[in-house]
Parts: C-alpha cells; structure tokens; sequence
C-alpha cells in the first residue's frame, strides 16, 4: 500500500508598509501576473499560491494589509500569525521609507522577540523613480537593510522587475527559519529525554539492596 506523501508547508507571509506604496500591486503581481493599479486600501485581502522552492513544493499565504493607522490593532494581530514579512515603501516617497524602522520594531515587540525575524526591505515604484521622482537613494536603503541584516531589493509593479525574486528570498528566509526551529524543537527533546534516562537510571540504583 502506497504511503500517500505529506501536505507541502505553507509559509504565511505578510505585506507591512504605509498606504499607497504599492504592496496590493506587489502582492497581485505575484500571484497572476497582472498589474492593477485600482484597489479598495481600506481592507486586508489574502491570497494563496503553491510553488516549488529548492526543498521542495510550498502553499504561500500573503496577506495584504490595509496602511492606514487606523487598522493598526488588527494589524498587530495579522503579525503574530505569519512567518515572513516583506517591508515596502515607495521610492517617491521619503515619508514611506522613515517608517520602515518602526514598523519593523512593531513587528519585533508584537511577535516579543529581538531575534532576526525573515524580513526583505523592498523599494517600489522603481518604474517611477527616475532623477525627477526618486526620493530614496540605494545606499541610504542599504544601509537600512544592513542594519537589519536583511536583503535590499527594487521592485516595480507595473514592469515585474524583482517582484518574484523579492518573494522567493523572502519564502528562502521563512524556510531557513522553520528549519532552525524544527531542530532546536528535536535538540530539545533529546535533551529532555536523556535526562529522563539519567534519572531513570539513578532512582533504579537507588534501590537496590545489599
């Protein structure tokens, strides 16, 4: 009788960043293929696709969260439910890119942690940012990056530069992360069960009598 094969993973990822940056174009782009340039902010939408990544096939779950500051509890609540978060702002707009450090640092205090959490820093609208509409440089956004210990990648939406090579570094990183939990989960119960053992052992010397 055949075994029938385990259920590929999913890896649950998430689209942080202010409005109008582009994460539903992004996230759209992705899945389809398509461009949109027309989209409701107000609500979160998720999507799904399965992939095959180097270890093997994938379910991706993006959610694609509302910028406003008004959703900002619900937002906190989508963070603690996902394994990768791909931080976006648009290269025409400065004000986008100041509030990268701290949505990463809402991201760390929600999921309580100061471990390196799987994140890519993406800059949109590549499209957009010539000399007359850029207004973050590559350096300053790598340096970012870098403090970060994270990849730095420019996308645009419309033309489908990086937008896939942003995702898979991203699902790269969350299966790199899952692997190192699921070890340290296995190193763990070894630990534990050798000193049960251990324990075992003594108490059985314990009584034996002379």
């Amino acid at each position: 009788m055949s075994r029938v094969p385990p259920a590929p993973p999913t890896h649950r990822l998430v689209m942080v960043g202010t409005g109008g940056v582009g994460k539903s174009a992004l996230t759209v782009k992705f899945i389809s293929g398509d461009f949109v340039q027309e989209y409701d902010p107000t609500k979160a939408d998720s999507y799904t696709k399965q992939m095959q990544l180097e270890d093997g096939p994938c379910v991706v779950d993006i959610l694609d969260t509302a910028g406003q500051e008004d959703y900002s509890a619900i937002q906190d609540n989508f963070y603690r439910h996902r394994d990768g978060f791909m931080l976006v702002f648009s290269l025409c707009e400065y004000e986008s890119f100041q509030a990268m450090p701290q949505l990463r640092e809402r991201i760390l205090r929600v999921l309580d942690t100061t471990d390196d959490v799987p994140v890519v820093l993406v800059g949109n609208k590549y499209d957009l940012a010539t000399r007359a509409y850029r207004r973050v440089s590559v350096e300053e956004a790598q340096e970012l990056a870098l403090s970060w210990n994270a990849m730095y990648l420019e996308t645009s939406a419309k033309t489908g530069q990086n937008v896939e090579t942003a995702y898979r570094e991203l699902l790269r990183l969350v299966s790199r992360a899952k692997l190192r939990q699921s070890l340290a989960h296995r190193q763990k119960q070894a630990h534990h069960l050798k000193e049960a053992q251990l324990g075992a052992g003594r108490k059985d010397k314990a009584c034996v009598v002379m």
